[in-house]
């Protein structure tokens, strides 16, 4: 029996070989590795299937996050909300640049951002009076759009900036538009196993604002405006040329990966309905399945399982192992963000102990998908 990978990209660099080697050598011979005219290409293609007005590649989606915050002057004295059930390059973030990361509960349904709890903490945080509420930061967890129409309103309210950390989700779809659109800025990562992954660390932002695109631009090149005209604080931020040649290749598949993306989940779905917990969609949702996440009753159940997809050599993923308020590098600022200490983050905790990510890609057979669902159902 064949084991199945947690992921798989050689299937689809079998397809794009020839062309992603015929794009590579194209850039090479230029000699133009920094800022070359396949920047701007890729950059129009990502901003056309997004549907929005303008994207900015930059070097990683943590860079892009950095950059976004960076436009926004939010620094020290500021808190950054964010859910505590999510990978750290979120929280992080904030931190380099003086502010503090406030987590804030998931719901248990989409593992996303709770708007609840969201509400919460800032009114914690507002009574507090130490840190000024400056911007929520809601990640698409495994695909799957956050509840953007009430963060959007929330943050609309208090005056804070509204940021979608799409790292997972590009190609997900709510309210019959792509990501791209929600909040004041889209940032994406095109790490090797996102649904549009690069050979190395990559990402972008997407904006339909043109003078926050602007200051993106100005931010990923060390805030030059023009060569050696430096009119703000920047970063080494720039996506290289060979990077983004290799993403506009691989955007030709992309619509027809997240459609077989969706037809494995459906199998899954199908079969495991009922036996264990599944990710849910809120209304209008449309999920991209970077990954198929499931929830299991508890950890003891969820070894089970992992035991038996090794038995037959099935790839697992466990994201995440442990929240962000328990991590070492936060649990201090953690405490000390709210007078007092915060309140407890009991779903991000128990979804830490509870969730396994099952093989997904758009090149597997229902016949795998089956047999996965088949070994999981058994075992759960």
């Amino acid at each position: 029996m064949h084991g199945i990978p947690l992921f798989d990209v050689k299937k689809q660099l079998s397809l794009l070989r020839p062309e992603i080697d015929r794009r590579i050598a194209e850039v090479i011979d230029s000699g133009v590795f920094i800022n070359g005219p396949q920047v701007r290409e890729f950059e129009a293609r990502l901003a056309e299937f997004a549907g929005c007005a303008h994207a900015v590649g930059v070097s990683s989606g943590t860079h892009a996050l950095q950059i976004a915050l960076m436009a926004e002057a939010i620094g020290p004295g500021d808190a950054v909300f964010l859910p505590a059930f999510t990978y750290t390059a979120t929280a992080e973030v904030p931190l380099l640049l003086g502010a503090t990361p406030v987590f804030a509960d998931v719901d248990t349904d989409t593992f996303n951002l709770s708007v609840a709890d969201l509400e919460r903490r800032i009114a914690l945080v507002k009574q507090d009076g130490r840190l000024r509420p400056r911007a929520v930061i809601g990640a698409d967890l495994f695909g799957l759009p956050a509840d953007w129409p009430a963060i959007e309103a929330i943050c609309a309210r208090e005056g804070m900036l509204a940021l979608d950390d799409a790292a997972q989700s590009f190609g997900a779809e709510l309210d019959g538009r792509r990501i791209g659109h929600h909040g004041h800025a889209t940032t994406l990562s095109f790490f090797p196993t996102k649904t549009l992954g690069a050979f190395g660390d990559a990402g972008a932002l997407l904006t339909d604002d043109g003078e926050r695109a602007e200051i993106y631009r100005k931010i990923r090149s060390h805030g030059e405006r023009a060569r050696y005209e430096v009119e703000r604080i920047g970063v080494n931020g720039r996506i290289d040329t060979i990077q983004a040649t290799i993403l506009s290749a691989k955007m030709t598949l992309l619509e027809a990966e997240l459609v077989e993306r969706r037809r494995i989940a459906a199998v899954y779905d199908a079969i495991l309905e009922g036996r264990v917990g599944l990710q849910r969609a809120q209304p209008g949702a449309v999920n991209a399945y970077g990954l198929y996440t499931i929830r299991l009753p508890d950890i003891a159940v969820r070894a089970t399982v992992q035991a038996a997809l090794s038995a037959q050599c099935i790839g697992f993923g466990v994201y995440y192992p442990k929240p962000m308020h328990r991590q070492l590098a936060y649990a201090r600022i953690h405490q000390d963000a709210i007078s007092g200490g915060p309140p407890a983050l009991p779903n991000s905790e128990a979804l830490c102990s509870q969730v396994l990510s099952l093989p997904m890609n758009p090149y597997m057979s229902e016949g795998d998908a089956e047999r996965v669902a088949a070994i999981v159902g058994a075992a759960a």
